[in-house]
């Protein structure tokens, strides 16, 4: 899961899901579904801002993987927040 900013348009939120599924393809992993959740109202603030635009991407990868996906996504100017979550086998 993402946040990316809320005044985020198409072409960067496509930016960020291209980047994602790159780096995973590039460790062998694989995406299996991208759901564009839209713009939502955020629990809290965060740097000021109230909303956020929500992207959910469902993926399978080794975890070498998700060494490079943590720091290009901390890199990110457009992204607010990210959680990656291991789903149990």
């Amino acid at each position: 899961m993402a946040i990316l900013d809320p005044e985020a348009d198409d072409q960067k939120v496509g930016g960020v899901v291209d980047r994602i599924t790159q780096i995973l393809s590039e460790h062998g992993g694989e995406v299996s579904n991208v759901d564009r959740m839209g713009r939502r109202r955020l629990a809290h603030e965060i740097d000021r801002r109230s909303e956020g635009f929500y992207v959910l991407v469902v993926f399978k990868s080794e975890p070498e993987a998700l060494h490079e996906l943590d720091r290009v996504l901390l890199l990110a100017d457009e992204v607010i927040r990210f959680k990656i979550i291991r789903k149990a086998a």
